[in-house]
Protein backbone atom coordinates (compact mmCIF):
# COMPACT_ATOMS: atom_id res chain seq x y z
CA UNK A 1 0.00 0.00 0.00
CA UNK A 2 1.29 3.78 -0.56
CA UNK A 3 2.98 5.24 2.37
CA UNK A 4 0.70 8.70 2.11
CA UNK A 5 -1.78 7.63 4.98
CA UNK A 6 -1.34 7.10 8.73
CA UNK A 7 -3.01 6.14 11.64
CA UNK A 8 -6.12 3.75 11.88
CA UNK A 9 -9.25 5.14 13.62
CA UNK A 10 -7.76 8.47 13.93
CA UNK A 11 -6.38 8.59 10.10
CA UNK A 12 -4.35 11.28 8.08
CA UNK A 13 -3.75 11.53 4.36
CA UNK A 14 -1.43 13.82 3.08
CA UNK A 15 -0.70 14.91 -0.71
CA UNK A 16 0.97 17.44 -2.58
CA UNK A 17 4.41 18.81 -3.80
CA UNK A 18 6.55 21.22 -2.67
CA UNK A 19 6.65 22.85 -6.32
CA UNK A 20 3.51 22.07 -7.37
CA UNK A 21 0.07 24.13 -7.32
CA UNK A 22 -0.73 23.11 -3.84
CA UNK A 23 -0.03 21.22 -0.58
CA UNK A 24 -2.76 19.82 1.67
CA UNK A 25 -4.44 16.47 3.94
CA UNK A 26 -7.23 14.68 4.82
CA UNK A 27 -8.09 13.93 8.36
CA UNK A 28 -11.01 11.20 8.65
CA UNK A 29 -12.16 9.55 11.62
CA UNK A 30 -12.24 12.36 14.05
CA UNK A 31 -15.47 12.31 15.94
CA UNK A 32 -18.32 14.78 15.28
CA UNK A 33 -18.75 17.74 17.59
CA UNK A 34 -15.47 18.69 17.78
CA UNK A 35 -14.92 22.50 18.21
CA UNK A 36 -12.85 23.40 15.02
CA UNK A 37 -11.78 26.56 13.55
CA UNK A 38 -9.44 28.03 11.12
CA UNK A 39 -7.37 30.20 13.09
CA UNK A 40 -6.47 27.41 15.38
CA UNK A 41 -4.98 25.29 12.40
CA UNK A 42 -3.45 28.35 10.79
CA UNK A 43 -2.27 29.19 14.44
CA UNK A 44 -0.18 26.17 14.31
CA UNK A 45 0.77 26.44 10.43
CA UNK A 46 1.96 29.86 11.21
CA UNK A 47 4.75 28.14 13.64
CA UNK A 48 6.25 25.83 10.84
CA UNK A 49 5.74 27.84 7.88
CA UNK A 50 8.80 29.25 5.92
CA UNK A 51 10.40 32.48 6.40
CA UNK A 52 9.24 33.11 9.69
CA UNK A 53 12.96 34.49 10.84
CA UNK A 54 16.77 34.72 9.53
CA UNK A 55 16.81 31.09 10.90
CA UNK A 56 14.66 29.62 8.43
CA UNK A 57 14.23 29.19 4.54
CA UNK A 58 13.54 33.01 2.56
CA UNK A 59 11.22 31.45 0.65
CA UNK A 60 7.92 33.24 1.74
CA UNK A 61 4.95 31.63 2.05
CA UNK A 62 1.65 32.87 3.94
CA UNK A 63 0.22 29.19 4.00
CA UNK A 64 -3.08 30.49 4.64
CA UNK A 65 -5.15 27.12 4.78
CA UNK A 66 -8.81 26.51 3.26
CA UNK A 67 -11.08 24.30 5.11
CA UNK A 68 -12.79 22.29 2.57
CA UNK A 69 -14.83 20.29 4.37
CA UNK A 70 -15.87 18.28 7.59
CA UNK A 71 -16.20 21.30 9.91
CA UNK A 72 -19.98 23.40 9.94
CA UNK A 73 -20.46 25.83 12.01
CA UNK A 74 -17.56 25.31 14.09
CA UNK A 75 -17.92 21.97 14.65
CA UNK A 76 -16.70 18.61 13.36
CA UNK A 77 -19.48 16.53 11.48
CA UNK A 78 -17.88 13.25 11.74
CA UNK A 79 -17.05 12.98 7.87
CA UNK A 80 -13.20 13.84 6.12
CA UNK A 81 -11.63 16.74 6.98
CA UNK A 82 -9.92 18.39 3.95
CA UNK A 83 -7.73 20.67 4.14
CA UNK A 84 -5.36 23.05 1.44
CA UNK A 85 -2.80 25.50 1.45
CA UNK A 86 -1.70 26.80 -2.02
CA UNK A 87 2.30 27.06 -2.93
CA UNK A 88 2.66 30.79 -3.56
CA UNK A 89 6.27 31.82 -3.45
CA UNK A 90 7.25 28.37 -5.41
CA UNK A 91 10.46 28.81 -8.15
CA UNK A 92 10.89 25.31 -9.64
CA UNK A 93 13.63 27.64 -12.12
CA UNK A 94 16.25 27.17 -9.06
CA UNK A 95 16.45 23.65 -9.87
CA UNK A 96 16.43 23.51 -13.46
CA UNK A 97 20.24 23.55 -13.97
CA UNK A 98 20.41 20.45 -11.61
CA UNK A 99 17.58 18.39 -12.66
CA UNK A 100 19.66 15.29 -13.78
CA UNK A 101 22.21 15.24 -10.69
CA UNK A 102 21.71 13.70 -7.31
CA UNK A 103 22.15 16.02 -4.65
CA UNK A 104 23.86 14.53 -1.90
CA UNK A 105 21.51 13.83 1.22
CA UNK A 106 18.13 14.03 -0.43
CA UNK A 107 16.09 11.40 -1.73
CA UNK A 108 16.64 12.05 -5.50
CA UNK A 109 18.86 8.89 -6.64
CA UNK A 110 16.01 6.45 -3.99
CA UNK A 111 13.61 8.09 -5.42
CA UNK A 112 14.50 7.37 -9.15
CA UNK A 113 15.88 4.03 -8.02
CA UNK A 114 12.07 3.72 -6.83
CA UNK A 115 9.95 4.97 -9.26
CA UNK A 116 12.24 5.75 -12.43
CA UNK A 117 10.88 9.26 -12.41
CA UNK A 118 10.53 12.50 -9.68
CA UNK A 119 9.79 15.58 -9.25
CA UNK A 120 13.14 17.68 -9.64
CA UNK A 121 11.35 20.62 -8.41
CA UNK A 122 12.71 20.86 -5.05
CA UNK A 123 12.55 17.51 -4.31
CA UNK A 124 8.17 17.11 -4.89
CA UNK A 125 6.85 14.71 -2.63
CA UNK A 126 10.09 14.71 -0.49
CA UNK A 127 10.26 17.89 0.38
CA UNK A 128 9.80 19.24 4.21
CA UNK A 129 6.72 21.54 2.82
CA UNK A 130 4.67 17.83 2.60
CA UNK A 131 4.76 18.34 6.56
CA UNK A 132 2.29 21.06 6.13
CA UNK A 133 -0.21 18.09 6.03
CA UNK A 134 0.80 16.67 9.22
CA UNK A 135 1.02 19.90 11.14
CA UNK A 136 -2.65 20.81 9.75
CA UNK A 137 -4.32 17.30 10.69
CA UNK A 138 -2.06 17.91 13.91
CA UNK A 139 -3.60 21.01 14.78
CA UNK A 140 -7.02 18.73 14.70
CA UNK A 141 -5.85 15.92 17.43
CA UNK A 142 -4.71 18.74 19.39
CA UNK A 143 -7.72 19.63 20.09
CA UNK A 144 -9.20 16.19 20.23
CA UNK A 145 -6.70 15.62 22.95
CA UNK A 146 -7.34 18.83 24.95
CA UNK A 147 -11.12 17.43 25.39
CA UNK A 148 -9.05 14.79 27.55
CA UNK A 149 -6.88 17.41 29.21
CA UNK A 150 -4.17 16.37 27.13
CA UNK A 151 -1.28 18.63 26.49
CA UNK A 152 1.90 18.40 23.83
CA UNK A 153 4.90 20.54 24.17
CA UNK A 154 7.97 20.32 22.05
CA UNK A 155 11.73 22.36 21.52
CA UNK A 156 14.88 23.02 20.59
CA UNK A 157 16.69 21.04 23.07
CA UNK A 158 20.51 21.29 21.28
CA UNK A 159 22.11 22.25 17.94
CA UNK A 160 25.27 20.46 17.45
CA UNK A 161 27.55 21.03 20.96
CA UNK A 162 25.12 23.50 22.28
CA UNK A 163 22.38 22.19 24.83
CA UNK A 164 19.40 23.42 26.86
CA UNK A 165 21.40 23.76 30.99
CA UNK A 166 17.47 25.22 31.48
CA UNK A 167 13.80 24.49 30.62
CA UNK A 168 11.94 27.74 30.83
CA UNK A 169 8.80 26.85 28.56
CA UNK A 170 7.87 30.46 28.97
CA UNK A 171 10.86 31.17 27.07
CA UNK A 172 10.11 28.81 23.92
CA UNK A 173 7.86 31.21 21.55
CA UNK A 174 9.87 34.18 22.47
CA UNK A 175 13.24 33.14 20.77
CA UNK A 176 13.70 32.32 16.95
CA UNK A 177 15.29 29.19 17.89
CA UNK A 178 12.78 27.80 20.21
CA UNK A 179 14.44 26.86 22.63
CA UNK A 180 13.50 27.05 26.66
CA UNK A 181 17.06 28.63 27.43
CA UNK A 182 17.38 32.09 26.67
CA UNK A 183 21.20 31.99 27.09
CA UNK A 184 21.65 29.10 25.00
CA UNK A 185 19.18 30.61 22.26
CA UNK A 186 21.47 33.18 21.25
CA UNK A 187 24.52 31.48 21.46
CA UNK A 188 22.09 29.06 18.74
CA UNK A 189 21.29 31.95 16.82
CA UNK A 190 25.04 33.46 16.47
CA UNK A 191 25.92 29.59 15.74
CA UNK A 192 23.26 29.53 12.65
CA UNK A 193 24.39 33.50 11.77
CA UNK A 194 28.28 31.74 11.15
CA UNK A 195 27.16 28.71 9.60
CA UNK A 196 24.66 29.86 6.65
CA UNK A 197 27.77 32.64 6.34
CA UNK A 198 29.83 29.13 5.38
CA UNK A 199 27.22 27.93 3.17
CA UNK A 200 26.68 25.02 5.80
CA UNK A 201 24.10 23.73 7.61
CA UNK A 202 23.24 22.25 10.72
CA UNK A 203 21.56 19.40 12.95
CA UNK A 204 20.44 19.41 16.83
CA UNK A 205 17.64 17.83 18.98
CA UNK A 206 14.39 18.48 19.50
CA UNK A 207 12.51 17.43 22.53
CA UNK A 208 8.75 16.59 22.58
CA UNK A 209 6.64 15.97 25.97
CA UNK A 210 2.90 15.03 26.29
CA UNK A 211 1.51 15.47 29.52
CA UNK A 212 -1.88 14.27 31.29
CA UNK A 213 -1.59 11.18 28.81
CA UNK A 214 -4.00 8.72 30.63
CA UNK A 215 -2.97 5.03 31.29
CA UNK A 216 -3.87 2.71 29.05
CA UNK A 217 -3.14 3.88 25.64
CA UNK A 218 -1.22 1.36 22.95
CA UNK A 219 -2.03 -1.95 21.38
CA UNK A 220 0.89 -5.03 21.72
CA UNK A 221 2.42 -6.57 20.07
CA UNK A 222 3.46 -4.41 16.55
CA UNK A 223 1.28 -1.61 17.45
CA UNK A 224 3.48 -0.45 20.89
CA UNK A 225 2.25 2.90 21.62
CA UNK A 226 6.25 3.59 21.41
CA UNK A 227 6.17 1.83 18.24
CA UNK A 228 3.94 3.89 16.79
CA UNK A 229 5.60 6.99 17.78
CA UNK A 230 8.87 5.83 16.70
CA UNK A 231 7.30 5.39 12.74
CA UNK A 232 5.67 8.73 13.52
CA UNK A 233 9.04 10.38 14.06
CA UNK A 234 11.24 8.60 11.96
CA UNK A 235 8.62 9.35 9.27
CA UNK A 236 9.85 13.26 9.10
CA UNK A 237 12.07 14.26 7.09
CA UNK A 238 15.85 14.47 8.59
CA UNK A 239 14.91 12.41 11.62
CA UNK A 240 17.94 9.97 12.26
CA UNK A 241 17.58 8.84 15.68
CA UNK A 242 14.14 9.08 17.94
CA UNK A 243 14.52 8.36 21.92
CA UNK A 244 11.78 7.90 24.34
CA UNK A 245 12.62 8.42 28.28
CA UNK A 246 16.85 8.21 29.12
CA UNK A 247 16.98 6.47 25.63
CA UNK A 248 20.46 5.76 24.73
CA UNK A 249 21.52 6.26 28.14
CA UNK A 250 19.53 3.37 29.72
CA UNK A 251 22.04 1.30 28.04
CA UNK A 252 24.69 2.59 30.53
CA UNK A 253 22.10 2.07 33.54
CA UNK A 254 21.72 -0.68 35.92
CA UNK A 255 18.13 -1.63 36.85
CA UNK A 256 18.03 -0.66 40.43
CA UNK A 257 18.55 2.84 39.10
CA UNK A 258 16.37 2.51 35.63
CA UNK A 259 13.26 0.92 37.14
CA UNK A 260 10.42 3.40 38.25
CA UNK A 261 8.93 2.77 41.59
CA UNK A 262 5.53 2.62 42.09
CA UNK A 263 3.61 5.02 44.45
CA UNK A 264 0.08 5.93 45.19
CA UNK A 265 -0.87 9.07 43.54
CA UNK A 266 -3.67 11.38 43.86
CA UNK A 267 -7.62 10.67 42.80
CA UNK A 268 -6.47 6.64 43.57
CA UNK A 269 -4.51 6.70 40.28
CA UNK A 270 -1.12 5.20 40.30
CA UNK A 271 2.32 7.23 39.85
CA UNK A 272 6.30 6.29 39.65
CA UNK A 273 8.70 8.10 41.87
CA UNK A 274 10.75 8.84 38.81
CA UNK A 275 10.43 8.66 34.97
CA UNK A 276 13.05 6.75 33.32
CA UNK A 277 10.44 5.19 30.97
CA UNK A 278 9.35 8.30 29.49
CA UNK A 279 6.05 7.35 30.47
CA UNK A 280 5.52 4.20 28.69
CA UNK A 281 5.73 0.50 29.65
CA UNK A 282 5.32 -2.45 27.91
CA UNK A 283 3.93 -0.36 24.94
CA UNK A 284 1.26 1.24 26.83
CA UNK A 285 0.97 4.61 28.29
CA UNK A 286 1.48 4.88 32.36
CA UNK A 287 0.01 8.16 32.88
CA UNK A 288 3.36 10.04 33.46
CA UNK A 289 5.10 12.01 31.27
CA UNK A 290 5.62 10.83 27.54
CA UNK A 291 9.26 12.67 26.53
CA UNK A 292 10.69 11.84 23.21
CA UNK A 293 13.80 13.34 21.97
CA UNK A 294 14.04 13.46 17.62
CA UNK A 295 17.63 13.66 16.40
CA UNK A 296 18.05 15.38 13.24
CA UNK A 297 20.27 15.81 10.79
CA UNK A 298 21.77 19.10 8.93
CA UNK A 299 19.77 19.97 6.10
CA UNK A 300 21.43 18.56 2.60
CA UNK A 301 21.05 21.71 0.85
CA UNK A 302 23.94 23.53 1.16
CA UNK A 303 25.71 26.37 -1.57
CA UNK A 304 29.30 24.37 -1.53
CA UNK A 305 30.17 22.33 -4.19
CA UNK A 306 29.81 19.23 -3.42
CA UNK A 307 30.77 16.20 -5.74
CA UNK A 308 27.97 13.37 -6.87
CA UNK A 309 26.81 11.69 -10.30
CA UNK A 310 24.61 12.20 -13.11
CA UNK A 311 21.02 9.76 -13.60
CA UNK A 312 24.09 8.51 -16.53
CA UNK A 313 26.43 7.56 -13.58
CA UNK A 314 28.67 10.12 -14.71
CA UNK A 315 30.92 12.09 -12.00
CA UNK A 316 29.93 15.73 -11.77
CA UNK A 317 29.78 18.87 -9.04
CA UNK A 318 26.86 20.20 -8.24
CA UNK A 319 25.99 23.57 -5.89
CA UNK A 320 22.55 23.71 -5.21
CA UNK A 321 21.02 27.30 -4.93
CA UNK A 322 17.80 28.28 -3.87
CA UNK A 323 16.60 29.16 -0.63
CA UNK A 324 16.98 26.57 2.36
CA UNK A 325 16.79 26.30 6.37
CA UNK A 326 20.70 26.23 7.73
CA UNK A 327 18.86 24.07 10.67
CA UNK A 328 15.43 22.78 10.48
CA UNK A 329 15.32 22.99 14.24
CA UNK A 330 12.68 25.50 14.83
CA UNK A 331 10.20 24.48 12.06
CA UNK A 332 11.00 21.06 13.38
CA UNK A 333 9.38 21.83 16.75
CA UNK A 334 5.42 22.28 15.84
CA UNK A 335 6.10 19.00 13.26
CA UNK A 336 7.15 16.73 16.26
CA UNK A 337 4.18 18.43 18.23
CA UNK A 338 2.26 17.46 15.39
CA UNK A 339 3.00 14.16 14.91
CA UNK A 340 2.72 12.55 18.57
CA UNK A 341 -0.65 14.56 18.33
CA UNK A 342 -1.84 12.32 15.57
CA UNK A 343 -0.44 8.77 17.33
CA UNK A 344 -2.11 9.91 20.74
CA UNK A 345 -5.19 10.50 19.01
CA UNK A 346 -5.45 7.67 17.31
CA UNK A 347 -4.61 5.66 20.15
CA UNK A 348 -6.97 7.15 22.35
CA UNK A 349 -9.87 6.34 20.14
CA UNK A 350 -9.02 2.72 19.68
CA UNK A 351 -8.69 2.58 23.75
CA UNK A 352 -12.50 3.51 24.08
CA UNK A 353 -13.14 0.12 21.94
CA UNK A 354 -10.50 -2.10 23.74
CA UNK A 355 -12.87 -2.94 26.53
CA UNK A 356 -16.32 -3.45 27.16
CA UNK A 357 -16.77 -1.26 30.72
CA UNK A 358 -14.11 1.86 31.35
CA UNK A 359 -14.31 2.91 34.65
CA UNK A 360 -14.43 6.49 35.78
CA UNK A 361 -11.09 6.75 36.28
CA UNK A 362 -10.51 6.26 32.97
Amino acid sequence: MPGNSFGHLFRLTTWGESHGPAVGCTVDGCPAGLPITTEMIQHELNRRRVGQSRVSSTRQEADAVQLLSGVFEGQTTGTPISMLVMNMDAKPAHYEAIKDLYRPGHADYTWDMKYGIRDWRGGGRSSARETIGRVAGGAIAKQLLATEGVRIIAYTLAMGDLRAQVIDETEIERNIMRCPDATIALRMIERVDQVRRDLDSLGGIVEVRARGVPPGLGEPVFDKLQADIGKAMFSIPAIKGVELGEGFDAAQMTGSIHNDPFLPGEDGRITTATNHHGGILGGISTGEEIVVRLAAKPPASIAQPQQTVNRQGEPATIVVKGRHDPTVLPRLVPIAEAMLALVLADHLLRQRVARLHQTSAE
